[in-house]
């Protein structure tokens, strides 16, 4: 009697929580518009005329006086501050619009003025004048997402009157050197600087096109409405965005070595292979041979390891390292620099290993 009572309220509660999935299923499209609503207002329309390379003539989207848009076509970017700071993605800047013009929430159409770059983010910043009290958005906070959770994204860059809207879950939270946040939810060029939200209509990030281990020019598009796409958290972005103020371009810092494996007397790591002359590393005191243990605190684990710990930083920066020099453990700091693209006698680097 005991046991048909308890199948009964095991039952009973199956069925609630059922209908409790089911209730959420048929409110979540109430949900996904009412996040949209909320950020509407501080999302823009970005169109680019012009630029360098070859256009494809009048049949291309969008000619305006003559001027034929080289580019993807209108993107989406979103208000950072009042006066008329907007972040995008870097994707519709390849070419260098001779053109930028922002359409905002009103349907203002303002010129706007690219500033500075992140390229290893691919964010840039843009300028509209003669504009005050801009809506702004909210900010979810980073140490909140989950994986698994709704995510939003939304793009205003199609054309159309209303924003498009994909909604998915949050797949990773700390992708591409922990820069990103990877989402299943749809992402396409027309949204790339558009938001990604969570169903309180807080923004977790701004979607841009990346690629793990790559930071080529365009490198990321191969993902576009794969199930795989990153946005990019604006949680502690402050510093970078009043470098991009100044027109400063944010590029990825480079140790100038390449490495192979540790053997298996010499365990984890990377041994340094070769050690470009007159980089940072040289002019640190890294030495062909040294047996790379730690960067910036963490255990090296292999080259590749060893690329994604160096991806977290920007040019300019110090990385820590832990070296196993013969009988000695040395430690250095290495100020990372941009732009190192060759080998260490001047060659094309190797396809493997990569410079780091």
């Amino acid at each position: 009697m005991l046991s048909s009572l308890v199948v009964v309220a095991y039952c009973a509660e199956c069925t609630r929580a059922d209908e409790t999935v089911r209730q959420g299923y048929r409110l979540a499209p109430k949900a996904f518009r009412a996040a949209v609503a909320r950020v509407e207002p501080s999302l823009v329309t970005i169109e680019t005329f012009g630029g360098v390379g070859p256009s494809s003539g009048r049949a291309q989207r969008g000619v305006m006086s003559g001027i034929n848009r080289p580019g993807e076509g209108p993107t989406t970017g979103m208000v950072i501050s009042s006066d008329g700071y907007i972040i995008t993605s870097t994707f519709n800047f390849i070419r260098k619009p001779a053109i930028i013009t922002v359409i905002l929430g009103d349907g203002t159409r303002k010129v706007a003025e690219l500033l500075g770059r992140d390229e290893t983010r691919k964010l840039c910043l843009l300028k509209i004048e003669g504009v005050s009290d801009l809506p702004l958005f909210e900010s979810a906070p980073r140490d909140q997402l989950r994986v698994g959770q709704w995510a939003i994204t939304v793009g205003v860059g199609y054309g159309d009157e209303d924003p498009a809207v994909s909604a998915g879950i949050i797949s990773a939270t700390h992708r591409v050197s922990q820069r990103a946040v990877q989402t299943d939810a749809n992402i396409s060029p027309a949204n790339y600087g558009g938001p990604l939200l969570d169903v309180e209509g807080r923004v977790i990030g701004i979607c841009v096109p990346l690629t793990p281990g790559s930071q080529a020019v365009g490198s990321g598009v191969e993902w576009y409405d794969s199930g795989i796409g990153f946005a990019v958290p604006l949680a502690g972005y402050e510093p970078i965005v009043e470098r991009m103020k100044k027109g400063d371009v944010i590029e990825p810092g480079k140790m100038g070595i390449t490495g192979k494996p540790a053997d298996a007397k010499t365990g984890a790591g990377v041994v340094v292979d070769k050690v470009m002359p007159k980089s940072p590393a040289e002019s640190a005191g890294v030495k062909s041979g040294d047996h790379v243990l730690r960067a910036d605190g963490d255990e090296v684990l292999d080259m590749k390891h060893l690329i994604t710990i160096v991806g977290r930083f920007i040019a300019g920066d110090e990385i820590a390292l832990e070296l196993q020099r013969g009988e000695d453990t040395i430690h250095l700091k290495v100020k990372l620099e941009a732009g190192l693209e060759t080998g260490a006698a001047g060659e094309p680097a190797p396809k493997a290993p990569e410079p780091d």
